[in-house]
């Protein structure tokens, strides 16, 4: 692997600036320079940090797998500017899609489309469809614009690692291994994208994400969840399964220690008895052991570690710090964590989602 020295972009107050105004940034031209040079850039986005390489070119976006350890079936997510750049990048644009572009671009929501001539192979994955999305972060929008590319940016860290909500996070991951990274601070909304393909008759999501379920029907009327989001285990592992989306095959989102979900399907008194009782066997046993719940149960266990991810009755603040969790999970050495489940209502269905694959699917019950 070709070593870098990674540099750091940082950009400060970009807040209530305008992207045109944030495209002069000298940070933002030289990252731009980067990428049309054929090189590796992090950036922030609305959802995570991502790591982005020139779309069209299968050297660039090939050092994207040479520094993520990305297994090459797992297809890439496409980022751009503007509607217009998908003549490039789509062979056609069906109606249900225009309606959900309309609605949501930018913003944390991925299509899924015919692939046109132009996108490179290893960003399909070698399938005739491609991912794309226009991202809400003015920095984001800056970079793409002015590097005046569609790029390719799965999230900025190893492969199976907790995606980076920070610029540290990335360098924590990729140091030397990328030649820069665009820092802006925390990502906002924590999780990635909602992909949703739409080259059938009816949408279907294949990784829910910041976009729910509720805000895509109010606007496409019927939508389809991929079996493989309610059933991992499906395609865990599966050789000859070939995902049409990133964080679907395999397990992602993992942190060093092990990790097991705690079911809530008898309340919540139940699950934090029982999760209580696991943390207390285990730390009896000589692990170093978290806990990982909201506002309302930090008190109410005993442990190494115990962290709110937020408030359960708003679950947009729990998506937000999952992935920061599990990191200072491993930074304090934590050899078991428990996290409690949570309803799969609205965006509880991506949490649980980035949960399950975190702890490998494992879920135990309360009975």
């Amino acid at each position: 692997m070709q070593s870098h020295h990674t540099k750091h972009f940082i950009i400060h107050n970009y807040q209530n600036e305008s992207v045109d105004n944030l495209i002069k940034h000298a940070q933002i031209q030289q990252a731009a320079t980067f990428l049309r040079a054929g090189e590796t850039v992090a950036f922030p986005t609305e959802t995570v940090y991502g790591l982005g390489a020139n779309a069209l070119s299968d050297i660039a976006t090939g050092k994207i797998f040479e520094a993520k350890g990305r297994p090459s079936d797992n297809p890439l997510i496409v980022h751009i500017a503007e509607q217009n750049q998908l003549v490039d990048i789509v062979d056609n644009i069906p109606p249900l899609a225009i309606k959900l572009m309309e609605h949501f671009w930018p913003g944390p929501l991925t299509l899924v489309l015919p692939k046109g001539k132009k996108v490179c192979k290893s960003v399909s994955a070698g399938l005739d469809t491609v991912a794309v999305r226009i991202p809400q972060h003015p920095i984001a929008l800056a970079l793409l614009k002015a590097c005046q590319l569609p790029i390719a940016a799965p999230s900025a860290n190893r492969s199976g690692r907790p995606s980076p909500t920070t610029a540290e996070h990335v360098l924590e991951d990729l140091s030397g291994k990328i030649a820069g990274v665009v820092d802006g601070g925390a990502a906002g909304v924590g999780l990635e994208s909602t992909v949703v393909d739409v080259t059938g008759k009816v949408p279907m999501i294949l990784r829910p994400g910041g976009v729910t379920m509720d805000q895509l029907r109010h606007v496409v009327g019927e939508v389809l969840v991929d079996p493989a989001i309610t059933d991992s285990d499906q395609k865990h592992g599966d050789e000859a399964f070939i995902p049409k989306s990133p964080g679907v095959k395999y397990q992602h989102y993992a942190p060093k220690g092990q990790m097991w979900l705690v079911s809530e399907d008898f309340g919540l008194e139940k699950m934090r008895e029982r999760l209580q009782a696991l943390v207390k066997r285990d730390r009896e046993a000589g692990y170093r052991v978290a806990v990982l719940t909201t506002d309302e149960g930090v008190d109410q266990y005993t442990a190494d570690h115990v962290v709110s991810l937020g408030q359960r009755n708003n679950l947009d603040s729990v998506a937000s710090k999952i992935y920061a969790s599990l990191r200072t999970c491993d930074q304090m050495g934590i050899e078991r964590i428990y996290a409690e489940a949570f309803p799969k209502s609205g965006v509880g269905m991506a949490i649980m989602n980035r949960l399950l694959k975190a702890a490998d699917g494992k879920m135990l019950g309360t009975e």
